[in-house]
């Protein structure tokens, strides 16, 4: 048995090296996974790159780990949304990099990027700046623009449940885009509400299976980014 649980999230973040591309979960707090990038932060990893929806809230989670001044660039299709200050004032300092991609076009590199495939044809951002220096192809009278798949050396998500080999449920919108940033990386780890035995899981119903995890950590009462930007809370 492959047994894919880690003590602590400190542990599961351990050999996060300088100079990492990460993928990052999100698409709100039910995906968000808080304590891993804290912990992250404590670990003290720089010059990073994240690929994330967004570029996290207030000043906890993924914000707070761009505010550390730990990320170089980020790879998103939202970097600035109604709670967020802390990525706007770095980018307008020239303190980090910002590759901006459309949110379904972030969401086919990153699948691409786990299958195998490393380009593809859209006509999204087409006659735009994001099309700038990107190979174009006519395709029966349309235009379409080539973009390349996406992967990196860790993903870092969070789930709602686990069993012992990894296979992940989710909370509803986490689900998004943390099953394919799950294939893409060489090390996944995830935080989870909950660890069952193997078999506990219905295999009818998982949705990441455990072949694409790699460590998995239990955080019971998981921090609710949405409360802690209420509060004001700064990490650390």
């Amino acid at each position: 048995m492959i047994d894919k649980r880690v003590n602590t999230a400190h542990e599961a973040v351990a050999d996060i090296f300088d100079g990492a591309t990460i993928m990052i979960g999100g698409f709100g707090e039910a995906g968000s996974p808080v304590e891993l990038l804290h912990a992250l932060i404590d670990q003290g990893a720089s010059d990073l790159t994240i690929i994330s929806n967004n570029t996290g809230s207030g000043e906890v989670g993924l914000a707070a780990l761009i505010k550390a001044g730990r990320v170089s660039k980020a790879i998103c299709s939202y970097p600035r949304t109604a709670n967020s200050t802390v990525f706007t004032e770095l980018y307008r300092s020239g303190s980090i990099k910002l590759e901006l991609v459309p949110q379904g076009t972030l969401a086919e590199r990153i699948r691409c990027g786990g299958a195998g495939v490393p380009a593809f044809y859209t006509a999204t951002a087409v006659g735009t700046p994001l099309a700038e220096g990107k190979e174009l192809r006519e395709f029966e009278g349309k235009k379409y623009v080539l973009e390349r798949g996406l992967r990196a050396d860790f993903t870092i998500i969070k789930a709602r449940t686990a069993d012992v080999h990894g296979n992940l449920l989710y909370n509803k919108t986490a689900r998004n885009f943390a099953p394919i940033m799950a294939t893409a990386a060489n090390t996944t780890i995830v935080q989870v509400q909950n660890v069952v035995d193997a078999g506990d899981i219905d295999p009818e119903t998982i949705v990441t299976p455990g072949i694409f995890v790699d460590r998995v950590v239990c955080v019971a009462q998981p921090a609710h980014e949405s409360e802690l930007v209420a509060a004001g809370v700064s990490y650390p």
